[in-house]
């Protein structure tokens, strides 16, 4: 008697999958949505070939198993590198040369989730169209039948961790890598050493119950750790690496975390003494210091503010032939000659070797030298998935009106709006505001910064509230300043 299937509708989110496994997902369930990925590359390519992975969760394996079961039934030829990062799997599609990839990880999420993160086209993942797609085809069954053959690819991570060893450093640098005991445990302490790090473990055996805390580098207990790691060890940096190894968290050699959009600034400027007249790419959530950097402009070098979700800065940064792209996230992405163009948190780390090995400074003392900046955390109030993209269009059209109108806030006019991803308005003195949909939950997100003073972000906070409020739409805040 075959089971009966349980796939959640809302899984299919705008950029990846994810379920409560067996909850929300049983194993038919994947085994469809294994069909509807088969299905899409199929569309695009005869007879293809897809690399599969998994990460270190008790249940990936089986996850993985039966997504590989839908996969072979629509003729789909499927190689597996087994226990993996995602960076790992996408770096396999330049490698192996296949057609499509697919990552069975739940990333940072808490044990019970499972996900998957796939891709057709060469360093690319899914984007809102192509999960529109297959939730599509998986829900309605619209899957084309066929049989393809399976292979097991044996020590195909070796291939990554030389690969990313290479970059090698002219001065020893000291540095704590955490990994939470997820996958990426099994990798970062090795290519870290490789590149010539003096390496702090820790957390770094796996243990997929996550006995401390979840591999998440916006975990604030995480980051207390490797805080405590680098002051104790006289660390020059303290990296945090996610379940899935595609971002990191940043700590300088003072036990501060440094937010990935300025780890993300300093390492453009280092990039772009070599790559004069590169273009970098980052999401709206991002510092404004950008946009008006000396040492940028300096080397002839252009901003683009993007939507947020490691999908579309990846697609972007391909599309624009940018050299990097940074997400406050902690999804860096390399392009040629530095990367493949997607997100690796391992490499991201290298990168900060590299700028910390180029500019022969401490790294507390390269983010002093930026301009300071007043930053609000990411603010989340809620609002229903069904009312929130109406809401945010009301709110684009009332602050357009008010700029038209020459609205002031704190003394100051509205002089540049960027409507990619929700809107984000500048005001003369540089300070901005951001509100936008959530893309994977039930709310909005807010995010304001001034170069001039605290109290300014803090104003354009509460103009930002009070337009809210008056939609009468918005519920209780998760955090707020």
């Amino acid at each position: 008697m075959s089971l009966e299937k349980k796939i959640d509708p809302l899984g299919f989110r705008e950029y990846d999958a994810r379920w409560l496994f067996p909850e929300s997902i049983n194993e038919q369930g994947i085994v469809d949505v294994g069909k509807g990925f088969g299905t899409q590359v199929i569309a695009k390519v005869k007879n293809p070939t897809v690399i599969v992975g998994h990460d270190y969760r008790s249940y990936s394996e089986n996850v993985k198993k039966n997504f590989v079961k839908g996969l072979l039934s629509t003729g789909c030829n499927v190689k597996d590198i087994g226990l993996c990062l995602s960076p790992t799997v996408y770096f396999s599609q330049f490698k192996l040369n296949a057609d499509a990839v697919a990552m069975i990880t739940a990333s940072h999420n808490e044990n019970g989730w499972t996900g998957i993160k796939m891709g057709i086209e060469k360093g690319l993942t899914h984007c809102k169209d192509e999960m529109s797609d297959l939730k599509n085809i998986v829900l309605n069954e619209k899957f084309v039948n066929g049989s393809g053959k399976f292979e097991e690819v044996k020590e195909f991570n070796k291939i990554y961790i030389n690969e990313l060893s290479n970059n090698k450093l002219k001065n020893k640098i000291k540095v704590v890598a955490a990994c939470g005991n997820g996958t990426a445990g099994i990798f970062a302490p090795d290519i870290l050493k490789g590149i010539g790090c003096d390496v702090i473990e820790l957390d770094c055996n796996l243990d997929y119950t996550f006995p401390r805390y979840n591999p998440n580098p916006e975990d604030m207990k995480m980051l207390h750790e490797i805080a405590k790691c680098v002051k104790e060890n006289n660390a020059d940096v303290g990296f945090g690496f996610d379940g899935d190894g595609d971002r990191v968290g940043v700590i300088d050699n003072e036990g501060n975390e440094i937010f990935a959009d300025k780890i993300g600034l300093l390492i453009a400027r280092d990039i772009s003494k070599v790559h004069k007249n590169s273009k970098f790419v980052v999401d709206v959530k991002s510092t404004g210091l950008f946009m008006n950097d000396e040492v940028l402009k300096e080397n002839n070098c252009e901003t683009i503010y993007w939507k947020t979700g490691h999908s579309y800065i990846k697609r972007k940064v391909n599309e624009d032939k940018a050299i990097a792209g940074f997400e406050k996230s902690g999804h860096f992405f390399f392009n040629q000659p530095l990367g493949y163009g997607y997100d690796d948190g391992i490499n991201s780390a290298i990168q900060v070797c590299k700028l910390l090995d180029n500019q022969k400074k401490k790294l507390n003392s390269l983010v002093n030298d930026l301009p300071k900046t007043y930053q609000s955390p990411t603010m989340g109030p809620f609002c229903k998935d069904e009312e929130k993209y109406k809401v945010i269009d009301d709110i684009t059209s009332k602050i357009r009106y008010l700029k038209e109108k020459n609205t002031k806030i704190e003394g100051q006019e509205i002089i540049n709006i960027l409507t990619v991803n929700g809107i984000r308005f500048t005001l003369k003195d540089g300070s901005w505001g951001l509100v936008r949909a959530s893309s994977n939950k039930p709310s909005l997100v807010i995010v304001t910064e001034s170069p001039t003073s605290d109290k300014i972000k803090k104003e354009i906070f509460i103009f930002i509230d009070e337009l809210l409020k008056e939609t009468g739409k918005i519920g209780e805040y998760d955090q707020k300043i």
